[in-house]
């Protein structure tokens, strides 16, 4: 045998001694491993996302505002029918969202978690404990405004246009199904904001858009735009001259009941501080605020009355009307809070100032601001003018003084509303961005009046002082004007008496803020808020920086941690920032 034959043969046995022998078995990649953990926080991620969706599908004008487009144009089902579905809605994912465990979410998950409860408990309170759709007119007039079409500068005007013609076709719809909802009798106040207000779209829709649109040199755009906008203002006078039907029939009963009172403030902003507690609290910050007014009066106007030296501060107009005022103001303010390093600005959009539409003038100032998924669009500051009804004296009274206007601007923008959602549309959930609350948001702007005066916004100027003074009064006023009406048997004469003397507010604001009670019982959300916010600020700077002899020099980092949160009830963020425990106010 060749040395070939026998390689070839020790090879052949080779071959088949293997084939006789077990395979090895194949190796095996092992399957990914997931954790629990992992799975809940995927699972909360991904109905975090679809609580966002649905609320944009049910509610489609609310996706607008927020900056998503793709709903432009379309608008939410008003009919008794389509509030029940929305009803359910709210209770099944706030059942879904309490049926997560929190223990395996991430810490900003669980927080999350949390605002889901609460933004579902609010809008269930308003929907279904108060019954707002059926008996407050001013539920639907706050979600009407077509700003967002308007003068919020997202997209060609053209583009916008389309938009508002689906808006305005679509108000017909949503007039029937508000007459539908209504029920008579109706309070004498809200009736009057129901015919202001509905009159004032009606008005608006005829007269004003049309002139937004005029450069829009499309023939059959601007027959839709006609179409629309006659249809629509035909159906809001309807609406009005309804109302005002059925003023025979109106009543006094405007008055929510200490029981609905209280579940409104646990509902909507957490608190359970009985009621007899809270006016002690309104009436003590009254007090504090009277005293510093003499003071400051005291120097201002020595030998006058306090209502003397209010009135002497208001009759110092601002030059050029409140509009050019308060964009020179804006300018100064910010510059301020720059050089103070007072708060983080984290942004370079724009607040715009223009007088506020007829169908938005029950208050005499409000911003608009784009939503989180708006980039680089400009908020517009709006100032309302005087009601031409009033008499000339009325209507001069009511054009506010330069330094109550500054510490309006300093509410509406800088550093208040405008500043505070700067931050909440950068913030990384999209829930805490999307959904700021009223105590949280008026709080916050209402804290910065006075915390610009301590800071030395005017160089302890005793006029600039009795315009912060003034605003922070009027506010106090609300606060125990809230819990009156509702709760105390209150009268809205007495209200706007307490008004008159309490907060030396001219008597059209008076009236207006006497009325708004009746129709908006949680405007004393704007002391409630501010009072929180300063207890937290205290206990936060006594609990992480004791030992600082000039508490100030943390206000910022305070400022921005506070900013951080987007906008839920301010007990969750004190929760956060401080742990449990210890009183709200």
């Amino acid at each position: 045998m060749t040395r070939g034959n026998l390689a070839a043969c020790v090879a052949l046995v080779a071959v088949l001694s293997a084939c006789t022998r077990e395979r090895p078995a194949p190796a095996t990649v092992p399957a990914p491993q997931t954790h629990p953990q992992d799975e809940a926080q995927a699972a909360w991620k991904a109905f975090a996302a679809r609580f966002i969706e649905d609320s944009f599908k049910a509610q489609p004008f609310f996706a607008s505002q927020s900056g998503r487009h793709e709903f432009d144009g379309q608008m939410p089902d008003w009919s008794a029918a389509g509030i029940a579905r929305e009803v359910t809605r709210l209770e099944r994912a706030r059942r879904q969202a309490q049926d997560f465990d929190p223990a395996p979410l991430t810490p900003s998950q669980r927080f999350e978690r949390q605002y889901v409860i609460s933004v579902t408990t609010s809008q269930l309170f308003w929907l279904d404990h108060a019954k707002a759709p059926f008996v407050n007119p001013a539920w639907y007039i706050d979600r009407l405004d077509p700003e967002v079409y308007l003068s919020r500068d997202y997209a060609p005007l053209a583009t916008r246009m389309q938009a508002y013609i689906g808006y305005a076709r679509q108000i017909p719809r949503l007039v029937g199904d508000i007459r539908a909802n209504l029920r008579m009798p109706m309070a004498k106040t809200l009736l009057a904001r129901g015919i202001a207000g509905f009159g004032g779209f009606a008005t608006f829709y005829r007269k004003d858009v049309p002139k937004v649109f005029e450069s829009i040199h499309d023939p059959q755009a601007q027959k839709q735009l006609a179409e629309a906008d006659t249809a629509a203002a035909q159906a809001m006078e309807g609406l009005k001259q309804w109302l005002q039907s059925q003023r025979k029939s109106a009543t006094d009963h405007y008055a929510l009941g200490g029981a609905l009172f209280a579940d409104m403030l646990l509902s909507t902003e957490q608190v359970d501080t009985p009621l007899a507690q809270l006016l002690q609290i309104g009436q003590a910050d009254l007090d504090r605020n009277l005293a510093a007014l003499k003071v400051a009066c005291a120097q201002y106007l020595p030998r006058g009355s306090l209502r003397a030296c209010a009135l002497k501060m208001e009759r110092d107009k601002p030059e050029g009307g409140p509009v050019e005022a308060a964009r020179r103001q804006l300018v100064a303010l910010e510059a301020f809070i720059q050089q103070r390093d007072i708060v983080t600005i984290p942004g370079t959009e724009e607040a715009l100032v223009a007088e506020a539409p007829p169908y938005n003038r029950g208050n005499s100032a409000y911003i608009n601001v784009p939503g989180p998924y708006d980039q680089g669009v400009a908020s517009t500051y709006n100032i309302a003018p005087p009601d031409p009804h009033w008499s000339k004296q009325e209507q001069a009274a009511y054009i506010p003084g330069k330094d109550d206007l500054l510490y309006t601007s300093v509410h509406e923008v800088w550093p208040g509303h405008f500043l505070q959602f700067l931050h909440a549309n950068r913030n990384p959930s999209r829930i805490a961005a999307l959904w700021v609350g009223y105590g949280y948001a008026e709080g916050w702007a209402h804290y910065a009046e006075e915390m610009m005066w301590e800071e030395g916004l005017g160089n302890a100027d005793p006029e600039q002082h009795i315009g912060q003074l003034t605003n922070a009064l009027l506010r106090d006023v609300r606060f125990l004007c809230a819990i009156g009406l509702h709760t105390q048997g209150m009268t809205v004469a007495q209200a706007e008496k307490m008004f008159r003397d309490s907060a030396f507010a001219d008597p059209g604001d008076a009236r207006q803020q006497a009325a708004r009670g009746t129709y908006d019982p949680a405007y004393l959300n704007y002391t409630l808020g501010k009072l929180m916010i300063r207890k937290l600020r205290a206990d936060w700077v006594a609990k992480y920086w004791s030992s600082e002899k000039d508490p100030r020099a943390h206000w910022k980092e305070f400022h921005d941690k506070f900013l951080s949160y987007g906008g839920p009830p301010i007990p969750m963020v004190r929760r956060e920032m401080v742990g449990e425990g210890g009183s709200l106010f």
